[in-house]
C-alpha cells in the first residue's frame, strides 16, 4: 500500500504581510503565497484519476480580523481517496485575504495543526508535516516550546518554517535594519526548528527553489513475479529454479494529457462550478465530486458498409453483425470464434535461460525496449543466495544470458538479454529485449572511407572523401566541444557539464508547472519557462567560443559555403523559363497553340499550361473559374462517389498552383462557393461525403501559413472546414 500524507499549511495574514520589502514590487504575502501554491498544487493530482497515495492538506491563517483566542478560516482539507479539483484550489486563493491586525501568535498555530493532524490521522502510519510561512514580526509566547517540541519528536511530525526576510548564513542572506522582535523570534524559530529536527530557511531560498523541478519517487510494481530457470525443474534435480521479481528500471514518463475532459460551457472563466461553503461542508471535501467544472467527452463508434441502395452509398451497421477477418493481400480472410483458438500461441509463464554469449559478442543497436532489473524474491534468502551466485558467476566469466520471457500464460514470448550488475550494496540482473530475426533491418550503405567505382577499383581519395586535413580540424573540433569536463565543481575542479540527475524533461514539467499555475490563476499570464529546463537545450557561450577557431579551420579545410536562402515562392508570372541542355523545349512545342479554353478530358494538364502562359491576374482567374465549372460538373453528374476523386484531385492541383502563383483568393472564392453549393445541394442532390473528402484530403482555404499573402487567418480557415 501507498504511504499516507498528511501535511498542514499555516500562513501568517497579519497586516504586516501587506509591506513590500526588499525591493520586491510585490507584497509579503503574494511572495510568500507562490511557495505555498506551488507545493499544494504539487501535491494534488493533474490528471482525472482516484490518487491511490491517501492525503490529507489543511491551510489555514493566523492573525486574522477578530479572531485572538481561536484560528478562523479552514479553508482546505482533501481526506483519503478524493481528488483535489480545480475549483478548489481557485476558491483558496479568494479565501486567502490580508488581515487588519497583527496580533496572532504563531506557536498557538502549531499547537492547533498539531490537534488537526492528531484528529486526522490518531495512530494511522502518516507522513506528517506542518509548514509555517511567517514574518515574524507578531508578539509570541513561547513558554510550550518544550512540549511543543516533544509532542511533535513524539508523533513524528515534520516541522518547516519558512521566514519572510529571514536571515540565513548558508544561503547568504540577511535583512538589514532589523527589528527587535523580529530578530528575538527568528532566534525562536530557529531552535524550535533545531530542536524538533525540523527545517528552518529564508523564504528567498524557497522561491528560488521553486523553479527546480521535483522528482516524485515511484512506487515498484512488479510486472512479473515467478522463477528464473535454467533447465527444466520438473524432471532434473541438478535444475536451477530462483524465486525472483521483476522491476522496470528505465519507463518514459509521459505529461498528462489533456483530452479526457472539456471545460463546461455554462461556466464562465475563472468561476467555480458551486460556492466554497457547498464545497467544503463542515471542513471536508465531500461533496466536492463531479464539480470541477469539466464535462467528460463521451465518444461515439459507428460501422459503416458499402450499399449502392442507401443514401450516400453508405450503410450503418452493429458491431454484432461484423465479423472478425485477417488482411490476406486485398483479400479479408474469415476466421470462425470456434476456430480463433488456432491463431492463438499457448505459452506458460516463465523466465527461462535458453543460453549465453560472451559481453563483447553483443551489440548495444540490438536492444529493443526499456531497461527492467531482476532481484530475489523478498524475504527469502535462499533465493537472495542462488541469484547472487549466478550473477557473480555471469560477471567473473564476463558473459550474458539468454532468456524465453513470458508475462502471462498464452502471452508472446520475448527474448531478453539478462547482464550482471553489481554494485557496493545491491545486486541484480538488468534486462532488455532482443529482436527476433524479423524485427532486424538490414540496409547496406555505401562506404564513409572509400569509394568503389562501377568497375570494382577502390579509391581513398575523392572529393567526397574526407582528408587528413579535415579530420584532424573535425578531431580538434569535437575535442573543444567536450561536456565531459566544462562543468566546475563547488572547489573549482572540472567535472560534467550536464549531469543526468540534473537533466530535467522540459516538455513534462513545464506542462506540470502550467497545469499547476492555472489551477490557481485561472485568468492570469502564464509565467515564463524557468531557466534550468532550457539550460541544456544550447551549448553554453563560453564552450561556443572556446570552439569558435576550431570550427573555422574545420569549415576552411571542408570547404564549406553558404547556401544563399531558397526564394519563397519560385514561380512568378511571365518568368524567364530555363533552356534545356538540348535545346528541344518540349514545353514550347506542347503550348505553341495558344489556349483559352481548358478541355474536361484533360483539366488538369491543360489548367497547368493556361497558368504557365499566364501574364495578368485575368488569365488566372478565367482559368480557375473554367476549372471550378469543371469541379462543379463532376460532383453534379457523378454516380454516387464515381467522380469524387477526380474532383478531389482537381481540387488539390488547383490549390498546388494558386498558392505558388501567390493568388490564394482566387481559390478561397472558389471553394467557399462550392461549399455553399454543396450543403444546399445544388450539385445533384445530397453531396456531403464530398465535403468531408475535402475536408480529410486538407483541403481548405489557403491561409497565412500556406501563403503569405493571404487574408485568411489559421483560425478562420480551421473553423471553415466543418460542413455547417
Amino acid at each position: 500500500m501507498a504511504q499516507k500524507e498528511a501535511t498542514v499549511y499555516i500562513v501568517d495574514v497579519g497586516a504586516s504581510m501587506a509591506q513590500k520589502n526588499g525591493g520586491r514590487q510585490e507584497a509579503d504575502l503574494d511572495w510568500a503565497m507562490r511557495y505555498v501554491w506551488d507545493n499544494i498544487t504539487s501535491t494534488a493530482p493533474t490528471t482525472s484519476s482516484i490518487v491511490k497515495t491517501a492525503f490529507s492538506t489543511s491551510l489555514f491563517s493566523f492573525q486574522s480580523a477578530g479572531t485572538h483566542e481561536t484560528l478562523k478560516n479552514i479553508i482546505y482539507q482533501s481526506l483519503t481517496a478524493q481528488r483535489v479539483q480545480m475549483p478548489e484550489l481557485r476558491n483558496l486563493r479568494s479565501v486567502v485575504r490580508l488581515s487588519n491586525t497583527d496580533d496572532g501568535d504563531a506557536i498557538s498555530a502549531i499547537v492547533i495543526a498539531i490537534q488537526m493532524i492528531d484528529n486526522q490521522c490518531k495512530k494511522l502510519q502518516y507522513i506528517k508535516k506542518i509548514i509555517l510561512v511567517t514574518n515574524g514580526r507578531s508578539v509570541m509566547d513561547d513558554e510550550d516550546v518544550p512540549q511543543i517540541v516533544s509532542k511533535l519528536r513524539e508523533d513524528n511530525i515534520e516541522l518547516v518554517i519558512i521566514g519572510v526576510d529571514f536571515d540565513d548564513p548558508l544561503y547568504g542572506y540577511k535583512e538589514e535594519d532589523k527589528d527587535e522582535t523580529k530578530a528575538q523570534n527568528e532566534q525562536i524559530f530557529e531552535s524550535l526548528a533545531k530542536a524538533c529536527n525540523g527545517v528552518y530557511g529564508t523564504m528567498a531560498q524557497a522561491i528560488d527553489e521553486l523553479s527546480i523541478p521535483r522528482i516524485k519517487p515511484v512506487r515498484p510494481v512488479h510486472p512479473y513475479k515467478g522463477f528464473l530457470t535454467l533447465g527444466n525443474p520438473e524432471e532434473y534435480d541438478s535444475a536451477m529454479a530462483v524465486n525472483v521479481e521483476r522491476y522496470p528500471r528505465i519507463s518514459v514518463a509521459r505529461p498528462p494529457t489533456a483530452s479526457q475532459f472539456v471545460v463546461r460551457s455554462d461556466i464562465a472563466p475563472g468561476e467555480s462550478s458551486m460556492p466554497l461553503s457547498s464545497v467544503f461542508p463542515n471542513g471536508s471535501g465531500e461533496g466536492a465530486q463531479n464539480q470541477d467544472g469539466l464535462a467528460a467527452v463521451k465518444n461515439a463508434r459507428t460501422y459503416q458498409i458499402t450499399d449502392d441502395e442507401a443514401p450516400g452509398g453508405k450503410r450503418d451497421v452493429e458491431r454484432e453483425e461484423l465479423a472478425k477477418g485477417y488482411e490476406y493481400g486485398r483479400t479479408a480472410v474469415h476466421i470462425a470464434e470456434s476456430d480463433e483458438n488456432v491463431t492463438t500461441y499457448e505459452t506458460r509463464k516463465g523466465l527461462d535461460i535458453i543460453g549465453f554469449v560472451p559481453r563483447e559478442k553483443y551489440q548495444r543497436y540490438m536492444g529493443m525496449s526499456k531497461t527492467n532489473i531482476i532481484i530475489a524474491q523478498k524475504t527469502n534468502d535462499k533465493a537472495s543466495m542462488a541469484l547472487s551466485s549466478f550473477v557473480h558467476s555471469l560477471y567473473e566469466l564476463d558473459s550474458y544470458a539468454i532468456a524465453r520471457f513470458v508475462r502471462l500464460d498464452n502471452s508472446k514470448p520475448q527474448i531478453l538479454l539478462l547482464a550482471p550488475s553489481i554494485e557496493p550494496d545491491f545486486e541484480c540482473l538488468t534486462d532488455v529485449e532482443l529482436p527476433f530475426a524479423e524485427d532486424i533491418r538490414s540496409y547496406r550503405f555505401p562506404a564513409l572511407d572509400r569509394v568503389i567505382t562501377v568497375s570494382g577499383k577502390t579509391i581513398k581519395e575523392h572529393r567526397n572523401l574526407p582528408n587528413d586535413d579535415l579530420m584532424n580540424a573535425m578531431s580538434d573540433y569535437v575535442d573543444n566541444m567536450d561536456l565531459s569536463t566544462f562543468g566546475r565543481d563547488d572547489e573549482g575542479q572540472p567535472t560534467e557539464y550536464m549531469p543526468l540527475e540534473d537533466t530535467y524533461s522540459p516538455t513534462l514539467h513545464r506542462v506540470n508547472q502550467v497545469i499547476r499555475w492555472r489551477a490557481v490563476h485561472p485568468n492570469d499570464e502564464i509565467p515564463p519557462v524557468p531557466g534550468i529546463l532550457i539550460k541544456y537545450s544550447n551549448p553554453p557561450d563560453e564552450l561556443i567560443q572556446k570552439a569558435q577557431r576550431s570550427l573555422d579551420a574545420m569549415l576552411a579545410a571542408g570547404g564549406v559555403k553558404k547556401v544563399p536562402p531558397k526564394a519563397l515562392h519560385s514561380r512568378k508570372r511571365g518568368r524567364d523559363m530555363p533552356k534545356p541542355l538540348s535545346g528541344l523545349d518540349v514545353t514550347e512545342l506542347l503550348g505553341r497553340e495558344r489556349r483559352t479554353r481548358i478541355s474536361p478530358d484533360n483539366a488538369i494538364p491543360e489548367f497547368k499550361q493556361l497558368l504557365a502562359a499566364a501574364e495578368d491576374v485575368t488569365t488566372i482567374k478565367d482559368a480557375t473559374q473554367q476549372m471550378a465549372a469543371i469541379v462543379q460538373s463532376l460532383i453534379r453528374h457523378s454516380v454516387g462517389d464515381s467522380g469524387y476523386g477526380r474532383a478531389v484531385e482537381a481540387i488539390r492541383v488547383m490549390r498546388e498552383e494558386l498558392v505558388d502563383l501567390e493568388e490564394p483568393e482566387c481559390f478561397n472564392a472558389f471553394l467557399r462557393e462550392l461549399k455553399r453549393m454543396l450543403l444546399a445541394e445544388e450539385l445533384g442532390g445530397e453531396r456531403r461525403e464530398m465535403w468531408w473528402l475535402i475536408r480529410v484530403s486538407k483541403l481548405g482555404l489557403i491561409d497565412k501559413r500556406a501563403c503569405h499573402v493571404s487574408s485568411v487567418d489559421p483560425e478562420e480557415a480551421k473553423a471553415f472546414l466543418p460542413a455547417k
